[in-house]
């Protein structure tokens, strides 16, 4: 018995340390000499899920419940197994059974809060984060959970001090340093932001959600591609006014508008990421294909320009209006590029090509009204890929 509890701890700490693998084989070891023991089918559901068995790791969740639905630690434990397995829903109604059964554990809010806020619900995450802190109030993990509730809630003020207060608690904790993160971004300030996820990146270095964070602060913090973004996300509902076009005509101007924007917006996104993975204390937070796609999206404008040029000085319209065009291609590219469903990514893929291959061909064909329309249907891309999006996959 003693060597099967000593065991039983040995996997526990494996767990901690991330290592499921190793910590499987300890279980199994325990479940061969005692087929019924409750809290090895437990962690062992844990440890299978943590290696992406997430099949196998239910059934012994639900095996743990069976052979004890009176105990909580099953039903917690069980909630662990649903939430690394992006199954919220079933997350929350072990947590809640759990909680139920022992009101008083405060990592099982934890978890609820966890379970909440992957679901966007954050006055239910920043509740139980509360009713967790109520029992735990030294908890940083709770504290960073309702500093992230708060920053999506709006309220700037509780939401620094929560997320101030939580690296306070624990600085070692990338959670904190997060949540701290995230509320110097959301409320205007990331340079600050910037700082946090880089403490982040250095307490966790496989943290890719810091990462992409750190690349939006240090985006943000360019004035101009701040200010595009903003105007690009108040017009990004424009879409829907298509509808009213045959009654009010001179709402194409507006939507002319809504397309420059979205364009010198992604020009300006271009730039800055093209800088930034140029520049040594930040290249490494780029991958290859962000760099590759940042220099084609710069050369398109540049070479745009010059045909541009070169046809105001020739007076060929055709040549003109194709660099237009030329330079209208960014706009696909990003909108492809930014897509996260890979179907709808192919699709505007080729979407791109078509209208580069168009573009070429107005200009070959010497023909101003064709390389017009490539322009139009350029810079309407982020219409087509909204449209690809709702119907392929979803937008990042």
């Amino acid at each position: 018995m003693v060597a099967v509890s000593d065991s039983v701890q040995r996997a526990r700490m494996l767990l901690e340390m991330r290592r499921p693998a190793d910590a499987e084989r300890e279980l199994r070891g325990v479940l061969a000499q005692e087929p019924q023991h409750v809290t090895a089918h437990s962690f062992l559901a844990l440890a299978l899920v943590q290696q992406g068995d997430v099949a196998e790791g239910v059934a012994e969740a639900h095996e743990a419940v069976r052979l004890a639905p009176d105990q909580w630690l099953t039903h917690y434990m069980a909630g662990q197994v649903y939430q690394h397995a992006g199954r919220p829903d079933e997350a929350m109604a072990a947590i809640n059974v759990s909680l139920a059964l022992e009101p008083e554990y405060a990592p099982a809010w934890e978890l609820l809060a966890r379970a909440h806020l992957g679901k966007g619900e954050w006055p239910q995450t920043a509740e139980a984060a509360r009713r967790g802190l109520a029992l735990d109030p030294q908890d940083s993990d709770l504290v960073s959970l309702l500093a992230l509730a708060l920053t999506k809630m709006g309220d700037e003020e509780q939401a620094t001090a929560a997320a101030a207060h939580a690296v306070r608690l624990d600085p070692e904790s990338p959670t904190a340093h997060l949540a701290y993160g995230r509320a110097a971004l959301a409320f205007g300030d990331p340079r600050r932001a910037a700082d946090a996820f880089r403490e982040v990146l250095r307490l966790a270095p496989g943290f890719d959600e810091a990462r992409d964070l750190l690349v939006a602060a240090l985006k943000d913090r360019n004035p101009l591609y701040r200010r595009l973004a903003r105007l690009r996300g108040v017009f990004r509902g424009g879409r829907r006014l298509v509808f009213l076009l045959p009654a009010a005509p001179p709402l194409v101007v507006f939507f002319i508008l809504v397309a420059v924007l979205h364009w010198a917006a992604w020009v300006a996104e271009a730039w800055t990421t093209l800088r930034l993975a140029r520049a040594k204390a930040t290249r490494l937070l780029f991958s290859d294909v962000e760099a590759r796609v940042a220099v084609l999206c710069c050369c398109l404008v540049a070479a745009g320009a010059a045909l541009l040029a070169l046809g105001g000085t020739l007076g060929l319209s055709a040549v003109g209006t194709a660099g237009v065009g030329v330079m209208a291609l960014v706009t696909p590219v990003q909108e492809a590029v930014h897509t996260g469903s890979a179907r709808a990514r192919t699709v505007l893929y080729a979407w791109t090509a078509l209208l580069g291959l168009a573009v070429a061909v107005s200009m070959v064909l010497t023909a101003p009204t064709t390389a017009l329309l490539c322009v139009y249907a350029g810079l309407a891309t982020i219409w087509v890929a909204a449209g690809v999006r709702r119907v392929l996959g979803h937008e990042r």
